[in-house]
């Protein structure tokens, strides 16, 4: 009994500071019980037992606990209020319960890994409330939305917006039934107003784009072609036999006056998401058989406590972290000696050399530079997405001189005479609005004050990369070959990426060439493409996969393997595994890709593959990396928590919306290793598997099946294996490539 007062003169000091809400609901828990002692050495292994513990920072659990971890039902209180009652597995968040805010606000439904997931409600403390499937925290899928104003949405969404077929109520009576994107109008719809006018057509951005008709109450219409610039749009009133409209009717008054009245409601935000206060328990790491138990001497981050309680860290409410930045600490533990922990810190090194003044390709920049900021802040025409075949010409080309002493439209450089030419300017402007780009950004990322960096080495086509210094965008050099293969195959492309906004293939955003003045006439062609790894977290592993077997392994010798170094088929040693609706999604993208560079004559393309550990692997840290998989994975180290990893994570809501097919995307990857056959493309899974950050896309998409391969297979396939050589036919390519693909990622069951 008095262990039992103890335990609640504890929690109640904790809980002086929470909001008295928080103190009411929590106190209600507190119900006539006995206090189980938690001594691993008394409790057998895989004993499922019912405890209660005041932990070491005032948290508070009850309910089920299996060798040293909550497992089954239990109620889990945080020191801010925050309130957990459900299912755990393993330590982890796992099942059907339910998640209570100091606010008020509730969450009831499935989790996945602390991660709201599957179906759910929220209900938010202002009125706020949606009733649907859930993704990764995120509404996805089919739902039901009330907005705190009284509107009210029912339909499909897709990472957090509305995204689909769906309907939306305003509280004022006004209505709107048709297709979203990304939370607004967009696609074919109909709106109809309370006074009962309705506009039946085309929508872009939440408002009228295209052909649509506007219908008044008595029978009269407007038809035509609608924009926001009154320039662009056309049509004609057709009154009825009763009409009481005035012929001279404006139809700007719909964007001016109506659809004000139809603004979306922004809805509530979570303060904070339950997965990023999903509990952290050390003293954990994974046994041989792949199940995690707790270390005996109970020392870990290199702090102990004077408690027998186990050390829980929970992130609250306003907690901070204390750290450089760019800087990630790495916990070491040396399980053989003596538990003692090993602090690393690894600076966040940056790829490439910069181009300073003296630089052989100095100039080369300049140019590049002044070429961009000229072609990009031209003043052009209104852009739209529906291009004429004209605009994919490959005649369709704008060359411009650029003197030293500046002309009529070009400024005075410090550089030499060149001539700068633009391919296809209205298809590539246009592909940086179908991709979100600023033209402002855009121009500042590549032409501001700081230089480009060259990568260290050209790659093995000899073209050289050079990448911005805020890493968004990569400029490649390429041959004149190249460059016809992007010009013949642009009309396909444009029509691809607007219809597949998931696709993983290389987005292009430019295709320029410098031409340099003198006795050599030197011609440097280059495409400006989006960096795939461009990403706040630290890539600790990448590989470059085409499903070939010959060649197809690094040239570095083990002792150099760091995570700059882009590892190939025969290194990998992960199986990918992605929760089944990505998986889905994943495939049905690779198919519709892999169609296109089929039809195209493509091959020789790659799944680029970057990842972050959330749980950083100690063999990253210590340099004992075993590329082939080859290693004994039973006596791999535990994995540490990367606090940084971590907290980038489970950000904020916001840092969410930014899940995508291929970027920033929660998955796991299986180790695997291959026995006795080293031209064995996928190793066999071990069990022991780690959460990660996934970044993924197919790059090299410009080489197609030429004279040059041609030969290049003939020649090989003499003297190897000719299905184990990268250079065969675009439809081998395509089907070996996906056969490969589909074996290394698999559905997270």
């Amino acid at each position: 009994m008095s262990k039992k007062l103890g335990f609640r003169k504890a929690l109640e000091t904790k809980l002086k500071k929470s909001q008295v809400a928080a103190k009411k609901k929590a106190i209600s828990i507190f119900t006539a019980m006995s206090v189980a002692h938690v001594d691993e050495e008394e409790a057998g292994s895989g004993e499922v037992r019912h405890v209660e513990q005041v932990l070491p920072k005032g948290d508070f659990y009850i309910g089920e606990w299996c060798d040293g971890l909550p497992h089954g039902n239990g109620k889990y209180l945080w020191t801010d209020g925050c309130m957990y009652v459900g299912e755990w597995f393993k330590g982890r968040i796992m099942g059907k319960g339910k998640f209570c805010w100091p606010s008020g606000a509730t969450y009831e439904g499935e989790f996945k890994s602390g991660f709201m997931d599957g179906q759910g409600t929220f209900t938010g403390f202002s009125g706020d409330s949606y009733k649907g499937s859930w993704v990764i925290n995120l509404k996805h899928g089919q739902g039901i939305k009330n907005y705190y104003n009284g509107d009210y949405y029912e339909g499909e969404w897709r990472s957090g917006h509305q995204e689909g077929q769906g309907k939306y109520q305003w509280q004022n009576g006004n209505r709107y039934d048709g297709e979203w994107r990304n939370g607004l109008m967009n696609g074919n719809g109909i709106m109809v107003w309370s006074n009962g006018n309705s506009y039946e057509g085309s929508w872009e951005d939440g408002f009228p784009k295209g052909n649509g008709t506007f219908i008044f109450p008595d029978g009269s219409f407007y038809v035509g072609i609608w924009s926001k610039d009154g320039k662009e749009m056309n049509g004609s009133y057709n009154p009825s036999d009763s009409s009481t409209e005035n012929p001279d009717w404006d139809p700007r008054v719909v964007f001016l006056e109506y659809l004000k009245e139809c603004k979306i409601c922004p809805g509530e935000r979570m303060s904070i998401l339950p997965s990023k206060k999903m509990p952290h328990w050390p003293g954990m790491r994974k046994s041989t058989d792949g199940r995690q138990r707790r270390m005996s001497d109970g020392k870990l981050n290199c702090r102990s406590w004077s408690s027998d309680m186990h050390d829980v860290s929970a992130t609250s409410e306003g907690d901070s972290k204390d750290g450089d930045d760019g800087i990630e600490s790495l916990c070491l533990e040396d399980s053989i000696s003596r538990g003692s922990c090993i602090q690393f810190k690894m600076s966040a090194t940056r790829q490439g050399q910069t181009i300073w003044k003296g630089h052989k390709n100095y100039e080369l920049m300049l140019n590049l530079q002044l070429g961009i900021r000229h072609s990009v802040g031209r003043p052009g025409p209104a852009i739209s997405l529906d291009l004429k075949s004209s605009a994919f010409d490959p005649k369709e080309k704008v060359w411009t001189k650029f003197p030293p002493e500046g002309s009529k439209h070009t400024p005075p450089h410090q550089s030499s005479e060149f001539k700068w030419k633009d391919y296809c300017p209205l298809v590539f402007r246009t592909l940086r609005k179908l991709f979100d780009v600023d033209a402002a950004d855009y121009m500042i990322s590549i032409c501001g004050n700081d230089a480009l960096r060259e990568l260290s080495s050209p790659g093995k086509s000899g073209s050289f990369f050079y990448l911005t210094n805020d890493d968004k965008y990569m400029i490649k050099t390429i041959k004149k070959a190249e460059v016809k293969v992007l010009l013949r195959m642009l009309p396909a492309y444009y029509n691809h990426v607007r219809s597949f906004e998931n696709t993983l293939i290389t987005k292009f955003y430019g295709l320029h060439c410098v031409k340099l003045t003198g006795t050599a006439q030197k011609k440097v062609r280059f495409v400006i493409m989006g960096n795939l790894l461009c990403t706040q977290y630290t890539i600790h592993r990448r590989f470059d996969l085409k499903g070939s077997s010959h060649g197809r392994t690094t040239s570095k010798p083990e002792s150099e393997i760091d995570p700059s170094t882009t590892l190939k088929d025969l290194d990998l040693n992960y199986l990918f595994r992605l929760e089944k609706f990505w998986f889905e999604e994943f495939c049905r993208q690779v198919d519709k890709d892999c169609e296109l560079l089929e039809q195209e004559r493509i091959m020789d393309y790659s799944l680029l593959i970057g990842f972050h550990f959330r749980e950083v692997p100690t063999p990253l840290t210590s340099g004992a990396v075993t590329p082939t998989g080859n290693g004994d994975h039973e006596s791999e180290e535990a994995p540490r928590l990367s606090q940084t990893g971590k907290d980038q994570a489970d950000n904020e809501p916001s840092g969410w919306t930014s899940i995508r097919l291929g970027i920033n995307m929660p998955a796991r990857v299986e180790k695997t290793v291959r026995k006795n056959d080293e031209t064995q493309l996928v190793g066999e899974p071990t069990g022991v598997c780690y959460d990660v950050i996934l970044f993924f896309g197919i790059i090299d998409i410009l080489q197609d099946y030429d004279i040059t391969k041609k030969l290049e297979h003939a020649y090989k396939s003499m003297q190897y294996d000719p299905t184990s050589i990268s250079a065969v036919d675009p439809k081998q390519y395509s089907k070996r490539f996906r056969d490969f693909i589909f074996k290394v990622f698999v559905e997270d069951t």
